[in-house]
């Protein structure tokens, strides 16, 4: 192993590739270019996309309530309707989440299958 890295050496490389690219063909080099700029824009989308930072998400904490037993009925459904409303508001607010995301699903398939995909 130690005798195969000793025969590698930047400059031969580099040697090698100017006698390799010198021996090819016009037509060859011209299709080589896009073949290079494909894969080095696909290396940096994959680099780019690697970089998405996402928050860290927090603990799932569930607060409980602690009733006296001595609570009325109407203590009762007066802090149900209480309840009812906040749960309301979360739901609506998931709901609105999910439309716009719904919305984006579909703004991308009419996109994709006005282009015949």
């Amino acid at each position: 192993m130690k005798e195969f890295l000793k025969k590698i050496s930047p400059v031969g490389a580099v040697r090698d590739l100017r006698g390799f690219i010198a021996k090819r063909r016009p037509q060859e080099l011209l299709f080589a270019l896009p073949a290079l700029v494909l894969t080095l824009l696909v290396l940096v989308g994959f680099y780019k996309d690697s970089r998405v930072e996402t928050p860290p998400k927090g603990p799932d904490i569930i607060y409980v309530q602690s009733w006296p037993l001595s609570r009325t009925d109407a203590e009762i459904k007066a802090q149900q309707k209480i309840d009812q409303i906040e749960k309301e508001k979360r739901l609506a607010e998931i709901k609105r989440q999910q439309d716009e995301r719904k919305a984006e699903f579909k703004k991308y398939d009419d996109w994709l299958t006005n282009h015949g995909f």
